[in-house]
């Protein structure tokens, strides 16, 4: 996959977290990226949303999207 493909997906899975969890800020959102323990517990702030279920939601966004961060997980 080349850098434009990888940054399309990036985009797709971003714009899927802000439309099922739009209470986040773009901070928040970056927070996807690499700190993903504190990206859950922004979701648990704004949503009472727990771990598990966030990393289930999350999962099924990212195969949606054609991506996978299973390796990235926190």
């Amino acid at each position: 996959m080349n850098k434009e493909q990888t940054q399309g997906k990036a985009e797709q899975i971003t714009g899927k977290i802000k439309e099922t969890w739009g209470k986040l800020t773009d901070n928040d959102i970056t927070l996807y990226n690499g700190q993903k323990e504190q990206f859950f517990g922004k979701l648990k702030e704004h949503y009472g949303l727990a771990k598990e279920d966030a990393e289930t939601k999350l999962k099924s966004l990212e195969e949606a999207c054609g991506t996978c961060s299973t390796d990235k997980a926190a």
